[in-house]
């Protein structure tokens, strides 16, 4: 009894000095207490915080890039997602002890706001206005923005996060989070993304060299290899050698990896076809890479991470894929290698009537390397140093909708794999069941996407 009362009063003694600045009572309220603990400090990390905001938002910004059907052309996810990573990195890093800012790795990114020293901050109300800032200046350019719903659960969030923090530290902490995402924003509107506005003209015409599949078609993405590297030297050493040298002799490499799309199409499986459907992304589905954005928002929700490791996947998923759109690009419109339906046409099957046709349709720009291989060979190894090389993952993006494989409508279902490697593989693989993609392109498409991520992890430090 002697020691309770002992221990009382020394705690009393403690609360008597660390607050005797601040007032001259002796005692206080449970009201003062809090107000003085949220002034200065008895901060919670990020980590103890669940990721149910992050969550939010993504389930928000999957649904603006979810196309009932119809392509998004122009849109870039990628870019989207990483600029939104970082600002949702940066909006809770400060509740990290043992990570750190970002500045000073990235290319010309910018000084990040400090929090001020001895103050609390509610790390979710950060991120939520990261998230939310981002998403408005990002998001409001696709086609299917949902100004009333961003509004409704902006509000929603602030009024559940504002119960939980208190008016001040509320306050303080979306002050911060908006603040980084201000600055993040800003960073972004330099990285060439708008760059140039000149037409692309494709040179003089050389054997094998890509065209658009109708006469004047469009050509897309052509500058997008000029983008900003996010993590300077990102592409140090990643892009493969281009496909064997150009050749009519069916016994040469070149034919052979062309006449391996066209026997494939003869005897597609349903299983085939399903797979290049599920991974085609349109009518419907997630455009233009939107898809590994659906992926991120599973990962969140099937491993359900604290709020520090939310961040952190959020962010290095989304840098990894961003430079690996940069130098796929950048690969194609160097080497401007021919879709496997020119070949087809001109060289196995001339005259053919009807003219031979891929099961998907073709995008607007070159074979060499698929986009597909590069994008989830870089968002895999990114999620497997989070996750594990070996841990199960299941894709339901299309859960419950419907594709026509040919004869009857079919639904297509959830994807199951037993890595993210695995995942990457079969994402690659789908485009040369699709018929618009050489099993080259592929292959070395998962090589450079994979070295991408690897000098990304290897040069962006997060820990301290």
């Amino acid at each position: 009894m002697f020691l309770q009362l002992q221990t009382r009063l020394l705690v009393m003694l403690l609360i008597v000095i660390t607050f005797g600045a601040c007032s001259k009572k002796d005692i206080f309220s449970p009201k003062e207490l809090f107000a003085l603990r949220a002034r200065n400090g008895h901060l919670k990390q990020t980590k103890t915080f669940s990721s149910d905001v992050v969550k939010k938002w993504l389930t928000m910004q999957t649904s603006m890039l979810y196309r009932p059907s119809g392509n998004a052309f122009g849109l870039n996810p990628g870019r989207y997602m990483a600029y939104s990573g970082v600002a949702l990195y940066e909006s809770v890093v400060p509740g990290m002890p043992a990570y750190q800012s970002l500045h000073g790795q990235m290319t010309n990114m910018p000084v990040m706001p400090a929090t001020k020293p001895g103050f609390a901050y509610h790390w979710p109300s950060s991120a939520h206005a990261a998230l939310a800032t981002m998403t408005k200046n990002f998001f409001s350019t696709t086609t299917a923005y949902n100004q009333q719903a961003v509004t409704n659960l902006e509000n929603e969030l602030n009024t559940l996060y504002r119960a939980e923090a208190g008016d001040e530290v509320f306050e303080r902490s979306v002050a911060f989070g908006k603040e980084v995402a201000d600055r993040i924003f800003e960073w972004s509107r330099t990285d060439n993304a708008n760059w140039p506005t000149a037409i692309y003209q494709l040179p003089t015409p050389f054997p094998g060299m890509w065209q658009p599949e109708t006469a004047g078609g469009a050509i897309g993405f052509p500058y997008w290899g000029y983008n900003r590297l996010m993590v300077p030297g990102s592409l140090d050493n990643t892009v493969s050698p281009p496909p064997p040298p150009y050749s009519t002799n069916p016994a040469s490499p070149y034919y052979t990896q062309y006449n391996e799309v066209y026997q494939l199409s003869q005897n597609l499986t349903s299983e085939q076809k399903l797979i290049a459907k599920y991974y085609n992304d349109v009518n419907p589905g997630y455009p233009a890479g939107a898809h590994y954005i659906s992926i991120l928002k599973q990962v969140i929700e099937q491993f359900n991470p604290a709020l520090d490791k939310a961040a952190l996947t959020y962010a290095k998923t989304g840098i990894s894929l961003f430079d690996a759109t940069t130098g796929s690009f950048k690969a194609k419109f160097t080497y401007l290698n021919e879709r496997p339906f020119q070949f087809i046409r001109s060289v196995i099957a001339p005259g053919a009537i009807p003219a031979w046709q891929s099961f998907i349709p073709n995008p607007p720009y070159p074979d060499f390397p698929s986009n597909h291989a590069i994008f989830s060979a870089s968002v895999a190894y990114a999620l497997s140093r989070l996750y594990g090389s070996q841990t199960p993952f299941t894709n339901r993006s299309y859960e419950g909708v419907m594709a026509d494989l040919g004869n009857v409508p079919v639904n297509l279902g959830t994807r199951h794999y037993a890595s993210f490697e695995a995942m990457s593989q079969e994402i690659g693989i789908s485009r040369l069941y699709g018929g618009i993609h050489i099993r080259y392109a592929i292959e070395e498409g998962f090589k450079q996407g994979k070295k991408i991520a690897q000098n990304i992890d290897s040069k962006l430090k997060f820990e301290k």
